[in-house]
């Protein structure tokens, strides 16, 4: 059964919808210098062609600004209209002042509450911040992250706690703080005129318990849109181990409108793998569907041979590749699944359960391949080309059954 979403406002970042009734967001984020304007189109470009539906870049000083513009524009003249989210910190309200054409080209601004201004300066500068969304129709992100916490707000949190009678500890505190800064925060917006429709909030930890007891915490006290996201998630497993945990639980309660996947790439690595992994949660859990799935076994005494391994491998590649060309001809093409299985064991009956299937034989195993069709038995595959002849079944099979 499907997580029964929450109820919330529904904002658009650009012409993308975000919350109510839309479908979860996938959203990834630059790491090249924004001045670099090549650099930056190429990334852009790439993770939009991965799935990525909305790209946040870094704003941090006059280059990267005057670059904004000339980035978004090369975009368009490439077909690549995903819109482009601006993350300003400390600096934020002047930059958007003084670059009406970075303000106008950007789809959303984040604001973090933490470095907006400090002391008397932290209204001010975030209120020309939010006038700037208005003037130009942005939605803004409101992006606390326990990294940068506003401290006033932690210390009138600890204030509150010490004369408490039945005080928190430490990590409850942090907790509190990082909600009430997204919420006050989100009031002073509204405030100033910014309409609740086009305000989005994050709290963002790097522990999965935290995140999770934030993000309850905040869904239960407001109705903005929710952005999630493990900051500083790290490398490799650990970094997607990390997310998947915290973000599923969250997902399965109806929690988040909004997602993306903070890895830190392997040296040379690709930036894109953030956003498979946030597309592999989704479709994982049935939220939504991005590429055909391969369900593959994994492995054990009686598959001694690599080849059902390589087929995996090279069907999930392929179904990967043809996606981009697919999904524009062939509706519901992502939604297909398709099974290879490495023995006899469990090989034909999870075949009986995909679209297509195909058994390979394990060790021992009479050298025969049966490959099954919408649960039936279709034809049996012999030889040293069945790779590429199973390959060619689901091409068929895609033309044949998905509407163009």
């Amino acid at each position: 059964m499907l997580p029964i979403r929450r109820t919330s406002y529904q904002a658009f970042v650009g012409h993308v919808p975000v919350g109510g009734n839309a479908p979860v967001m996938v959203q990834s984020m630059t790491n090249t210098d924004t001045a670099d304007i090549e650099a930056t189109v190429a990334q852009v470009s790439a993770l939009a062609q991965a799935g990525s539906e909305v790209v946040r870049i870094t704003v941090n000083n006059e280059d990267a600004a005057r670059g904004v513009p000339h980035i978004r524009e090369k975009l368009d003249n490439i077909g690549i209209n995903t819109p482009l989210v601006g993350d300003f910190h400390y600096n934020g309200h002047t930059l958007l002042r003084e670059f009406p054409d970075m303000a106008k080209a950007l789809g959303k601004y984040r604001i973090n509450p933490g470095n907006v201004g400090f002391a008397d300066k932290h209204d001010a500068q975030f209120s020309q911040m939010v006038e700037a969304a208005l003037k130009y129709d942005k939605p803004v992100r409101i992006g606390v992250n326990w990294g940068s916490l506003d401290s006033q707000v932690l210390a009138a949190v600890m204030d509150e706690n010490a004369k408490s009678g039945s005080p928190k500890d430490s990590a409850a505190i942090s907790r509190e703080a990082l909600v009430r800064s997204a919420l006050d925060s989100a009031k002073m917006a509204e405030s100033i005129g910014l309409p609740a429709n086009r305000i989005l909030l994050s709290c963002k930890v790097s522990r999965v318990q935290d995140l999770i007891l934030v993000y309850r915490d905040l869904a239960a006290r407001c109705r903005y849109p929710l952005h999630l996201g493990l900051t500083e998630a790290g490398m490799g497993s650990k970094g997607i181990v990390a997310s998947t945990a915290a973000l599923s639980v969250l997902l399965q309660e109806g929690i988040g409108d909004t997602i993306r996947i903070s890895l830190t790439p392997e040296p040379g690595g690709d930036r894109t793998q953030e956003v498979r992994v946030a597309q592999e949660i989704l479709q994982s859990m049935g939220l939504r569907a991005f590429t055909p799935q391969v369900t593959a076994c994994p492995g054990c005494g009686r598959t001694t041979s690599t080849v059902f391994q390589e087929l995996a491998d090279k069907i999930q590649n392929y179904l990967r590749i043809q996606m981009p060309l697919w999904k524009n001809i062939y509706h519901g093409v992502e939604n297909m699944n398709v099974a290879v299985m490495g023995c006899i064991v469990n090989g034909p009956g999870e075949s009986k359960h995909a679209n297509i299937g195909i058994s390979l034989p394990g060790t021992g195993e009479q050298p025969a391949a049966p490959v099954f069709i919408d649960g039936k038995k279709a034809q049996t595959l012999r030889g040293e080309r069945i790779a590429e002849e199973f390959q060619a079944i689901v091409e068929d099979y895609v033309r044949r059954n998905y509407a163009a």
